[in-house]
């Protein structure tokens, strides 16, 4: 059995609260894209078009030029809160889901998969939800089963 504290480590660490300010900032795109596919309002593709950017920047780069994370910073300056170190690996991991996420929404609403886009779309917003109010990092429960998997499959 997958055992959470099988979690990636790694030595640096990232500010807990700007990483739930930039969920937040997920869960509002996520929602307004909710809201225009249900109601056939704009163009679909642009909020996950972004949100593939996004979480790209924070997969790949150092998560500093990431504009949802830039904005997060900001807020955490003006309004002078404390840092509050986490470990910064499982946040890579779950940017990488993030991503993953993304690109499938956005590749269901530009080919018209409606139904897949909104699923999508909802699992993406349950997992920002957990990681904005309650701190709940879902990558980490995931990550066990993945390398159990990569390990599987490396096997064969």
């Amino acid at each position: 059995m997958a055992n959470y504290r099988e979690c990636p480590v790694d030595l640096l660490k990232v500010d807990e609260n700007q990483v739930r300010i930039t969920a937040f900032f997920v869960v509002i795109l996520i929602s307004l894209f909710l809201i225009t596919r249900l109601f056939l309002i704009g163009h679909f593709w642009l909020i996950p078009a972004f949100l593939v950017i996004d979480f790209a920047l924070r997969a790949f780069q150092s998560g500093n030029v990431s504009p949802l994370a830039l904005v997060s910073k900001s807020i955490l300056t003006l309004f002078k809160i404390p840092a509050k170190p986490t470990n910064r690996r499982p946040k890579i991991f779950a940017a990488r889901i993030g991503l993953a996420f993304s690109v499938a929404i956005l590749v269901a609403s530009i080919y018209g998969f409606n139904g897949l886009s909104l699923f999508l779309a909802g699992v993406l917003l349950i997992f920002a939800l957990l990681e904005y109010a309650l701190g709940f990092c879902a990558a980490c429960f995931i990550y066990p089963y993945w390398k159990s998997a990569i390990q599987s499959f490396s096997r064969k």
